[in-house]
Order: structure tokens, then sequence, then C-alpha cells
């Protein structure tokens, strides 16, 4: 099979397409040819050596992927519905970008309905991590106000999606007209673009002062405290990258006298079992995620779908990705994909 690997670290230049063996599924595995793999920014963070693979897992960048079944490993059929031939998605801790992946059955979902293939190599990721810290976490009600920064984003996408259909009010920040009209298109109400506004002023003027009750950020350290200031009482602050930086200084007087929680979430390195493992995420997101994509509430918003021929394709994808001009993901789509 053909693989995307980064030779050494470094820029989207160091991106190779190599010919690696067939993997094949071992006990409760599932074996897929990848119709599409998801492109994130955890693939541009390891191939610039600053967030290597969990340790024992491939090399291979790609976090999601959708596919077809190929095979079942032993025991895997205890585990899923899901049987030879059926299209299904996936989410991994590497080694979705290449033409054949094996994952744990409890990470593999069906495919919704009414969702094409190659576009549901857009959902599990997002899905995912939006459910299990907006949701399951961080608990967002109907009524309540949730603040997305970069609401453009494959993340931000979703989440202004979900937390519409849930009843909460939505605000976004994000950095052109473009981004923040797909934005309100999508279910926001508050847009804020945060390189001519102060979200802070902006959120507590659309909400009579009171503020946000959820933030989901991945900017980190240089929106810490304007976060705080945002949150309202009782408030929840879900981190889930550090884009901006790690680093920062916290008023912890203001946080404890406004009752505020503060979250942190990755989710690659979370376990496959266990009730905050990838298993129970996925199970939670095929009931209570995948109705509302069948229903048409929610969709994969694709900004993109980079056929791969050669590693300049994959090249491209990584650049257009940094460049931050897309609104929801940039996907690679294999060209194997229907042998």
């Amino acid at each position: 099979m053909r693989a995307v690997v980064a030779r050494e670290p470094g820029g989207p230049e160091v991106l190779e397409l190599r010919e690696l063996p067939d993997p094949e599924p071992g006990p409760g595995e599932v074996l897929l040819r990848v119709a599409a793999s998801g492109v994130n920014r955890a693939d541009v963070a390891q191939r610039g050596g600053t967030y290597p693979p969990p340790p024992g897992a491939s090399d291979v960048l790609g976090l999601e992927v959708s596919g077809t079944v190929l095979a079942l490993g032993e025991g895997a059929e205890g585990t899923t519905d899901l049987r030879v031939g059926d299209e299904a998605c996936a989410l991994l801790a590497a080694g979705g970008c290449a033409e054949l992946v094996v994952v744990p059955a409890g990470q593999v979902m069906p495919v919704p309905a009414g969702v094409d293939l190659v576009d549901a190599a857009a959902l599990p990721e997002v899905a995912a991590t939006v459910w299990s810290t907006v949701f399951m976490s961080a608990g967002l009600r109907p009524g309540e106000v949730l603040l997305v920064h970069g609401g453009g984003s494959g993340v931000g996408t979703m989440a202004v999606q979900l937390a519409a259909q849930a009843g909460a009010v939505v605000a976004v920040t994000a950095g052109s007209e473009r981004k923040l009209r797909a934005c309100a298109e999508l279910g926001a109400s508050v847009l804020v673009d945060y390189s001519t506004q102060d979200f802070v002023e902006a959120v507590r003027a659309a909400t009579d002062g009171r503020g946000a009750d959820v933030v989901l950020d991945v900017v980190g350290g240089p929106y810490l405290d304007r976060n705080v200031r945002v949150l309202a009482p009782g408030g929840r602050l879900v981190q889930l990258g550090l884009q901006g930086g790690r680093r920062a200084e916290l008023d912890l007087g203001l946080l404890m006298a406004k009752r505020l929680s503060l979250l942190g979430s990755t989710l690659r390195a979370r376990p496959v079992d266990g009730p905050d493992g990838k298993a129970a995420i996925c199970a939670s997101v095929v009931e209570h995620v995948w109705p509302l994509v069948a229903e048409g509430r929610v969709r994969p918003v694709v900004s993109e779908r980079v056929v791969v021929r050669t590693a300049a394709d994959v090249a491209r994808a990584h650049t257009d990705l940094e460049a931050g001009a897309h609104v929801g993901k940039v996907l690679l789509v294999w060209e194997t994909m229907g042998r």
C-alpha cells in the first residue's frame, strides 16, 4: 500500500508517499480500504516534529478515514455490527493517510445515512472531539451560550452545528467575513471578527453582559485571560489546542469568584477502552450525532478534496490547511478507491 510519512521534521516538502506492507487485522481489529483521509492540525504538528504518535502507534500520518471493510480480525464481530463490504468511517491514533488501515473495532463507525463515502472522512475526528468535550465533559445545555474560537475550522463548523441543534446560542470568532457568513449559515448568531473586534466585549454585549457559559478554545496562552473574563458565572473553558502557545498567567481569584471550570482534552492519546476511551466516545457519537447527520440537521463541511497521486498532492493539502483559508475540512482522496 501507499502511505504518507514525513522523512524528517519540516515543512510540507518533507512528506513522502512510501510503499509499505499491507496491514493485517489483529484480534479485535477491522481492516479498511481507505477512500479518503482527513487532514488535521495534528498531522501538521507531527510532520513538524512537535506531536509524535503515541507509543507503539504507526508513524504514518492520519487520524481519521472513510472506506470499505475488507476484513475482520478475530473477535471483532463481537464488538461491531459492520461486516465485509460495508462502508465505514473511523477514528485512529495514527496511520490514516494510507490506502489500507487497521483500526480497533470500537473506533469504526457506520457511515451515516445520506453521506457520501468520501465526505464521511470529514466526520470522525470533529464529531468525536466536539461531542466528548462540549457535551460529555462541559455539559452544554439548551439556552446556554457557547463561544467557539476558530468557527470556520473543522472542529468549529461541527461545534456550531451541534450546539445550535442542542438549542444553545452560538457565538464564534473568525478572521474573515466569508468564514463568519459560513458560521451563520450553520447556526451561529453572534459573529466576531477577531482581527477587528474584542471578543470579550462583543460576546458580553450580545448576552446583556453575562458572557458565555462554555468556551471552546484552540489558541491557548494568548487567549486564556480573555477566555476567563468572557465566561459567565459557573462557566466552563474547554482547551483543545495550543496554536498560540502553551503558557499564560491566570487570575485565580477571578476563577474562584466566578466558579469556573478549566477542562483540558486531547483525543489522540486516550485509551481505546474504558469509560473515557475512544470506543465509548465513538459509541456515543453514533447514538447521538449520527441521527442528526442522517436527518440532514448536521452535515460534514468539506472545503477541499485533494486526489492523491504524488507526494506533491499531499503537500498541497498540508499547505492549504496551514494557510487557514479553508472552511471545514481538507480531505485526501485516494486514487485507488473503488478497486
